[in-house]
């Protein structure tokens, strides 16, 4: 991480934990928007207006925050308004990396090496992880945002008629649908396999292991007779939802030891999965191959970096 704009090397995945040794997960340092005229979002300062290449999206394929942003961009029809970049699977001792592993990209807007050097081309001061997705402005030189919630948003309803209005990932009337549905799974699924696979007590695991595969077992009833959670076609929450599940087997369930059921014992959840890689864009956004690889680069969990042959794609997805 970085203290005052300088890089330590001895990186841990556990920054910051509550008094019983549970996960805790850092907050995102920078809330600016995008915004149609340029005026100020929910948070942060304006002069961050909608225009067709002015903005760059970092992201990692291994990371499921990234990859909402990434599946967004897609849905939206933003890939030749957002330009993008992104870093190698593997975590190295400087943290996430560009470069030449399949599927990764250099960094043509910054020429930069690491993904921390983003964060003090920012700030020069930064204190903290040096996190994706980052949204930067090219004009500025800056980052926008490094919140993947923020970021989802704007790039729903912030560029205009620059974005493809056949889908509506915030439609005005399942809004408080959605964002109560966002706020019950976020703690306890999406950010629930952090807290158990980088829990440093077993009060702490044992706890974020019945909060997730609770909340598993509610939203595989949600999921009941349905094609998607609120509309006929994809919603942030169903974004939110299927960043994690997809990497439920291929990571979690073995390396993070949330092992009491697996996504393939869930019927509705993995048809939910299936139905989102079949839905036109979100499988481009998709690289087993560096999830697998990212995660079990984490020498914490995984010391002798083997990376596991299975599962069997073709009968998970």
């Amino acid at each position: 991480m970085l203290v005052n704009g300088r890089w330590m090397e001895d990186w841990q995945p556990v920054q910051a934990k509550d008094e019983k040794g549970g996960f805790v997960r850092q907050t995102s340092s920078f809330r600016n928007w995008v915004t149609l005229d340029g005026r100020p979002g929910p948070t942060g300062e304006g002069g961050f207006a909608a225009e067709a290449g002015r903005y760059h999206l970092y992201v990692a394929l291994i990371c499921p925050w990234a990859s909402r942003t990434l599946i967004g961009r897609k849905l939206k029809g933003l890939e030749d308004v957002i330009s993008v970049s992104v870093v190698e699977p593997a975590l190295s001792k400087q943290g996430w990396r560009f470069g030449t592993y399949p599927g990764a990209t250099d960094d043509p807007v910054n020429g930069t090496r690491y993904m921390h050097e983003i964060y003090t081309k920012a700030d020069p001061a930064f204190s903290g992880r040096a996190t994706v997705p980052v949204l930067w402005d090219k004009r500025k030189g800056t980052i926008v945002n490094n919140e993947s919630a923020d970021i989802l948003r704007m790039l729903n309803d912030g560029f205009g008629d620059l974005a493809s209005h056949a889908i509506d990932l915030y439609p005005a009337g399942r809004r408080e649908d959605i964002d109560a549905f966002n706020a019950r799974i976020y703690p306890v699924l999406n950010n629930g396999v952090y807290r158990t696979g980088f829990a440093t007590t077993q009060i702490a695991y044992e706890e974020a292991f019945r909060d997730l595969f609770d909340c598993l077992d509610r939203v595989e009833g949600d999921l009941e007779g349905k094609d998607f959670l609120f509309a006929d076609h994809p919603t942030e929450s169903d974004i939110r939802l299927f960043v994690t599940l997809v990497r439920f087997d291929l990571a979690y369930h073995g390396l993070f030891k949330c092992n009491l059921r697996r996504l393939s014992d869930y019927a509705n959840l993995q048809a939910f999965c299936r139905r989102m890689l079949d839905w036109p864009g979100v499988a481009e956004t998709v690289s087993f191959d560096h999830i697998k690889r990212g995660y079990y680069s984490i020498a914490a969990l995984n010391p002798t970096g083997i990376v596991p042959a299975g599962p069997a794609l073709d009968e998970l997805f």
